[in-house]
């Protein structure tokens, strides 16, 4: 029995409408050029996701991480990143913004970096939500000064080691795991590339985080967690 060389990592909370669209769709695009698993975290939804995604892991690959309580993205995505046994963790949100197409560019670039990371060159999100992110990141890049454009993009391939040893350390930046993840690898020096992709609107709903009055707590605990993180990996480099 062939290993599994890569598994698909996605955080899932209230996407009963949208899953198994997206979730075939990945498998259909990627079972052809790996050999394919799915790890799913799902986060305290309220809807039919569990239902949905009990019914699918009978058919597909599927290691399911179910939650009655919300606990969030990030934490979410660290007990993933801890649950990897593959070669290779690709993480993509599950709202179907990531186009699976584009796998193959980053399944060819591998090994030209420890971590392979997308660029939504044309960004689908709200001009709210990119507003916050550009300004945010100006911010960010002034104290951090990733290799990077878009330090919060879904689209992100790398190692189990590299899984295994950033699932111990992310937390600090619950609405921002990714600006986090990006940060703490370029300090510890991993490598980083970005590849751009494609970014669609949402298959169905709307963001539950990234709302007006939501704005002004999250940009105060994303500021306060620049300096956490900055503390916690000033030896790093």
């Amino acid at each position: 029995m062939q290993a599994t060389n890569v598994e698909v990592l996605l955080p899932v909370h209230n996407e009963g409408e949208s899953i198994e669209t997206t979730l075939r769709a990945i498998y259909a695009e990627l079972s052809s050029q790996v050999s394919l698993g799915f790890i799913v975290c799902e986060d305290g939804s309220r809807d039919n996701s569990r239902q949905v995604l009990r019914k699918l892991a009978l058919e597909f690959p599927m290691r399911l991480n179910l939650s009655d309580a919300r606990k969030g993205y990030s934490q979410a995505m660290r007990e993933g990143m801890a649950m990897t046994e593959a070669d290779y963790l690709l993480c993509l949100d599950s709202d179907g913004q990531c186009d699976p197409a584009d796998f193959a560019r980053f399944w060819e670039a591998r090994g030209t970096a420890d971590v392979l990371i997308g660029w939504r060159v044309h960004r689908a999100d709200t001009l709210m939500r990119r507003s916050f992110s550009g300004f945010f990141y100006l911010l960010y890049q002034s104290v951090f000064r990733t290799p990077v454009h878009d330090p919060s993009c879904p689209y992100v391939l790398f190692s189990r080691t590299v899984a295994h040893r950033m699932a111990t350390e992310l937390g600090q930046m619950k609405e921002g795991f990714w600006w986090e993840f990006v940060a703490r690898v370029h300090r510890h020096g991993f490598s980083l590339r970005e590849l751009p992709i494609q970014h669609r609107l949402r298959a169905a709903g709307v963001t539950q985080v990234y709302r007006w009055r939501k704005m002004p707590g999250i940009f105060v605990r994303h500021v306060a967690a620049l300096w956490t993180i900055w503390r916690e990996t000033r030896h790093a480099i």
